[in-house]
């Protein structure tokens, strides 16, 4: 169902932007559309490489491999394709307020995660050449350890778009709070050394602002952004 779903929308946002390239037209209301869908198609993405693939990883990492590697490898794409939609986002949020002078910072940060983020993908693919659960667990791990360092940089991003949207406000705290929480997750992981204790807790700190602001947002571009 989850790959259906990334399907469906990759087909709609690609045949919304050959209609883009075939009128020529490039509004603030275009931006918008295509920020908000890609948000969308980011969120399908990362919910099944994250939910599906690395906890099956992570709970039972050698049978995953051996006897679910089809999953394992949709899983790889599926992170891909939050990296290259992760770019075009950067992208149209800038067009879309290329105007306010922190854009350009926004952006630069947002595109920093997305590199890290893709270099966090090559430790992945090792996982099929392995035949011992420690030794995967040691590849998703190094994955997981490279994607939480590119996350800090992304909570400066989403705090620089809270200031750079300025409303609706309620929209503007979640994205400014959960940018704040990102960047204390990942400094509290690397120098706290009772994170593990604590784990849940981050977790549910940065969860909860996290989707409610960037997910209303991403809802807030579709109906008004750009208008």
């Amino acid at each position: 169902m989850w790959k259906l779903s990334i399907y469906t929308l990759l087909c709609v946002q690609c045949n919304y932007l050959r209609k883009i390239k075939m009128t020529n037209t490039y509004s603030a209301r275009t931006f918008a559309l295509i920020a908000g869908g890609s948000y969308w198609i980011i969120f399908f993405a990362a919910i099944f490489a994250n939910f599906y693939v690395l906890e099956s990883l992570a709970t039972d990492p050698l049978t995953t491999v051996q006897q679910s590697h089809a999953l394992v490898r949709a899983g790889i794409i599926a992170f891909m394709i939050t990296v290259a939609f992760d770019v075009i986002v950067a992208w149209a949020l800038y067009e879309l307020y290329k105007e306010h002078p922190l854009s350009v910072l926004s952006t630069l940060f947002r595109m920093m995660h997305a590199a890290i983020m893709g270099v966090a993908i090559f430790a992945l693919p090792a996982v099929f050449t392995l035949n011992n659960s420690e030794e995967i667990l040691k590849q998703v791990n190094s994955f997981n350890t490279i994607w939480l360092i590119g996350l800090f940089f992304f909570g400066i991003h989403i705090i620089l778009l809270g200031k750079i949207i300025t409303k609706p406000k309620i929209i503007v705290f979640f994205l400014i709070f959960a940018g704040i929480m990102y960047m204390i997750d990942t400094a509290a992981h690397f120098s706290f050394p009772e994170y593990e204790a604590y784990a849940s807790i981050f977790l549910v700190l940065v969860a909860i602002p996290s989707i409610f602001g960037e997910m209303s947002f991403a809802i807030w571009l579709l109906i008004k952004g750009g208008k």
